[in-house]
């Protein structure tokens, strides 16, 4: 089923490719302002922030096994010191960001990722892996473009470092745990879209922003 699986994912994304987005092109080539920066961190943050509970809520409703194992790694690498949090509070506070509520986008978007919770462990682990799939790819470019363009310190790259050798990982493992559920096809397509629309309509925020 792991090959159906991927296919199925794939498909949903197929469109929402984050690295095609606009506001990613203009960031692998130096185009963004510190201040977009700055604001894209402040955001950002209250996904890294939402994303352990995410993953204990999800470990917390599965049964003991080889879904709950990989969930439960991935929580283990999200809050080991330094945390996620912590790394990623590092680039915040190197772009002068501060502590700001959720803007409409990044609300929907938390929002996404609690309603495919609500549906079941299959939805979550199907809209945990529309991003993770996605993860690897989107933090290497995102810490070449902050090392090329954006003057980041070294500290500044540590998050994005950290999660290009990792994601792939991670996204794996969500694979494999979604595969040992035999979860409905349905179900996962229409999870992995919901957060596939929910990034793209925060990452277009950005750029009415900008506009």
């Amino acid at each position: 089923m792991n090959a159906d699986l991927e296919t199925c994912v794939r498909e949903s994304l197929a469109d929402r490719q984050l690295l095609e987005h606009p506001f990613y092109r203009r960031w692998e080539a130096g185009e963004l302002s510190r201040e977009e920066l700055t604001r894209y961190a402040e955001q950002y943050r209250h996904f890294e922030a939402m994303m352990p509970d995410f993953l204990a809520a999800l470990a917390d409703h599965l049964d003991p096994g080889i879904a709950r194992d990989f969930v439960e790694a991935n929580l283990r690498d999200e809050v080991t010191p330094p945390s996620h949090l912590e790394l990623f509070d590092r680039f915040a506070a190197a772009y002068g960001a501060t502590d700001t509520p959720p803007s409409p986008a990044m609300e929907a978007l938390l929002s996404a990722y609690r309603e495919v919770a609500e549906c079941g462990p299959v939805s979550a682990l199907a809209g945990l892996l529309a991003y993770e799939s996605q993860g690897a790819a989107v933090a290497d470019s995102k810490g070449a473009g902050l090392a090329q363009h954006y003057r980041a310190p070294h500290g500044a790259l540590d998050f994005w470092i950290q999660h290009s050798s990792i994601e792939g990982d991670h996204a794996q493992w969500t694979l494999d745990a979604l595969d040992s559920l035999e979860g409905n096809l349905d179900v996962v397509r229409g999870a992995a879209r919901t957060i596939a629309e929910a990034w793209w309509d925060f990452l277009d925020e950005r750029e009415l922003l900008a506009a």
